[in-house]
């Protein structure tokens, strides 16, 4: 059944301006396909894995080549395409229909947390997004910023956070938050409270979406304890971040659990789609998002990966 809501259910913030109202709800309703949930295509790993996702065993030799993600998000069914700015000045003039979310920091994986704590700071500007937007005609829908909670630089990822949620949506543009507790003061990053409390610090923040890790608990089952969460971040909605690749079937029936018994809000997959061949990545694209934005079961939504 596909479940769709029309501009009276978008709950527009107050820090949107009366006339960016419209422009909002319209951006609202493109970037969650008019579901109220969220199929996010994460491509800004180029940065966070350098090429470590790109290319290796298990890994298609699509990959190595950036344009692959935009052909993913060209030929499969998404919500939007997220990733960093520069690509999409150097691909979107061939991808012009492809919705995109510009990512406005990152940081590579070479500093690991024992050498320091880890730090993502601002690379680009909302405004200048904004001002792309307009002179390229591409349809940038959302702006998004990773925090890492409890990184002694964690004070200034908050700060840069709360204005570019601020700023964004006075440009009537969605904001979406990755937020990860991680440095030396994080004993476990997937502790079910610790997951809780960064939904509620993008909640804090006014951030429409949150991307987390999905909890883990010895002896309890995280689609349960993932609850916590959900409920933390009250009108922020929640997605999880799709992790290392994995079995499809094993996959969607995680995504199917974290929507359906904990109360997320869809999800943020980039290594489960971009790793296989741009057809096996375009009917995963297909199968999440039949999930995600018309209520499919895992079964139907395994057919569609399959090509049943």
């Amino acid at each position: 059944m596909t479940i769709r809501i029309g501009p009276e259910d978008v709950l527009v913030p107050l820090d949107v301006p009366p006339e960016r109202r419209e422009e909002y709800i319209e951006s609202y309703l493109k970037i969650t396909a008019e579901s109220g949930r969220l199929m996010l295509f994460a491509g800004d790993q180029k940065v966070e894995h350098l090429n470590d996702d790109f290319f290796g065993p298990g890994i298609s030799p699509d990959d190595g080549d950036p344009e692959h993600l935009f052909r993913i998000a060209k030929k499969g069914r998404i919500g939007v395409f997220a990733t960093q700015l520069g690509l999409i000045a150097r691909y979107g003039m061939d991808y012009p229909e492809v919705p995109y979310l510009a990512k406005l920091n990152s940081k590579t994986n070479l500093v690991g947390t024992d050498q320091m704590d880890p730090r993502s700071r601002q690379l680009i500007e909302v405004g200048q997004v904004a001002d792309f937007a307009d002179e390229s005609g591409l349809d940038i829908l959302g702006v998004g910023y990773t925090i890492y909670l409890g990184s002694e630089f964690e004070a200034d990822m908050l700060r840069e956070a709360a204005r570019i949620v601020y700023r964004a949506h006075r440009q009537g543009l969605v904001t979406v938050l990755w937020i990860y507790p991680r440095g030396k003061a994080v004993k476990d990053e997937k502790d079910p409270q610790l997951i809780a409390g960064a939904t509620g610090v993008a909640a804090a923040l006014g951030s429409d979406f949150v991307k987390v890790n999905y909890p883990k608990k010895e002896g309890e089952r995280s689609e349960e304890i993932f609850k916590e969460a959900v409920a933390a971040a009250g009108r922020t909605k929640v997605v999880c971040a799709g992790g290392a690749s994995r079995d499809p079937e094993s996959f969607l029936k995680q995504l199917y659990d974290q929507i359906h018994v904990s109360g997320a809000a869809g999800n943020a997959t980039g290594r489960n789609i971009h790793q296989k061949d741009l057809d096996d990545a375009a009917r995963m694209c297909d199968a999440i998002s039949a999930i995600t934005l018309d209520d499919a079961s895992v079964e139907e939504a395994l057919r569609i990966y399959e090509g049943d």
